[in-house]
């Protein structure tokens, strides 16, 4: 029988204990290169099983790799003793159990349908494209396949797969060690243009040839790419969440329903967004939904797990952030350039932190492509720069919008490559504080 069976059996034979399994069957494709050649490929599967295990009011979390019956309960058994002297939550009341399910269906596994051929294909003709520049190219090409089953002592017994790609190609100067981005996301590799792709990256090496300039601190207009602003709604996203409203660190508290940004403001959690890497449930197993976060400048909803629902009386909603879309506007990028007579384009963000949360002020550094901006056009490359600003008055502050966005993706660790991603325009923005050059590239 296989283990996920067994499962379901162990949460039946232990009346007295409740039980929350996360079992997992993950593979992966890892392709690593560096100055223009395959540094190493990696494929490797892992098995693992996370358990916690709740005693009344009383948890204890563990995991095993390569699990097996005879495992588990071996490690339930220890388990029993641990918990007996643990304090209780007195906030826990219990497990998810909604037990609708998704559509749970089937996906290619793109493992198998991006070859490693294909990857060096793709490669060789970007290597070729920036070579002439004295560029050359670093980065991951990674292809995952994950079968999830979620099962509880209520009854869940869910699964989901997810075939993520995560393309991630920096070229750097030989001259001058300058850094350019380009990246691609999605479990749909037919969306993949490797022709705009190419063009995209050649624009930003040929821009990255250009003089190295400081810029003194100050405000500016500036350009963030699609990256930047999917960063900064990423870090304000957990202000949107019930947890945070029970800490008391939620810029939105008491916000519900209030205007907070100008009314160009949109933001979508969707995860059956056809350009996204799709989810079907949240981290407890209740179904993942679209859920609107801010519309037209309005919060609307906080994203509600099973704890803080039922703590904070709450409406569950099954929201988990990890699908994030900014609706557009009605400017092309050159547009959104050409109408600044002084200022930065912004390609990526890098050691970003919280200063204060609940403000949700940050501090961080520019990244991959700081470019000045004079008369409407890209002039000079500048060194990284380190800003000091709150997240909401970079939204405030974004006074037009681009007309397309673009799939980014992100990678939450190194160990099982969580990987998902966001869709997101260029923004301008008036009044972007920089507060010091960090003379260097």
């Amino acid at each position: 029988m296989k283990l996920k069976d067994e499962l379901v059996k162990i949460c039946e034979e232990y009346p007295e204990l409740k039980f929350d399994f996360r079992y997992r069957n993950w593979e992966t494709d890892f392709l690593r290169f560096y100055q223009s050649q395959i540094n190493y490929n990696i494929s490797k599967t892992s098995i693992s099983l996370a358990t916690t295990m709740y005693k009344g009011k009383k948890s204890y979390s563990f995991s095993l790799k390569d699990p097996t019956k005879e495992k588990l309960i071996e490690k339930i058994e220890e388990a029993k003793l641990i918990i007996a002297k643990l304090p209780e939550d007195p906030d826990f009341i219990d497990l998810e159990d909604d037990l609708t399910k998704s559509s749970e269906k089937e996906k290619n596994n793109n493992i198998e349908k991006v070859s490693l051929k294909k990857k060096i294909e793709i490669l060789d003709k970007l290597a070729k494209a920036v070579k002439p520049y004295d560029f050359n190219i670093f980065g991951t090409f990674i292809c995952n396949y994950k079968t999830l089953y979620i099962i509880n002592s209520n009854g869940l017994n869910k699964r989901e797969i997810n075939s993520p790609i995560y393309f991630a190609l920096k070229a750097v100067s030989n001259k001058s060690e300058v850094t350019v981005l380009e990246a691609y996301g999605g479990e749909n590799f037919e969306t993949f243009d490797l022709e705009q792709f190419q063009k995209n990256l050649v624009t930003k090496v040929k821009a990255a040839t250009e003089e190295i300039v400081d810029v003194e601190p100050g405000e500016y207009e500036v350009i963030l790419a699609p990256r930047c602003i999917g960063d900064y709604f990423l870090y304000l996203e957990s202000s949107m969440t019930a947890r945070s409203l029970d800490t008391k660190m939620s810029f939105f508290e008491e916000k519900l329903g209030k205007k907070v940004f100008p009314e160009n403001i949109t933001l979508t959690d969707d995860p059956q967004h056809p350009d996204l890497i799709n989810f079907d449930y949240n981290s407890d197993g209740h179904v993942y939904k679209k859920n609107h976060l801010i519309e037209k400048g309005v919060f609307k909803n906080f994203m509600v797990d099973n704890y803080y629902g039922r703590k904070l009386k709450m409406k569950k909603n099954g929201a988990d952030g990890e699908c994030l879309i900014m609706e557009t506007g009605d400017k092309t990028k050159e547009e959104l350039i050409g109408s600044i007579k002084k200022g930065l384009y912004i390609s990526s963000l890098h050691y970003m932190n919280f200063i204060n949360r609940k403000e949700t002020s940050v501090t961080g550094l520019t990244r991959d492509g700081t470019f000045l901006i004079e008369n409407g056009k890209i002039t000079k490359v500048v060194n990284n720069l380190r800003f000091t600003e709150k997240i909401t008055d970079i939204v405030k502050g974004i006074t037009d919008i681009e007309n397309q966005s673009y799939t980014i993706p992100y990678s939450s660790n190194y160990g099982e490559f969580g990987i998902y991603s966001g869709k997101m325009p260029h923004v301008k923005v008036k009044g972007f504080k920089i507060s010091s050059s960090t003379r260097t590239v």
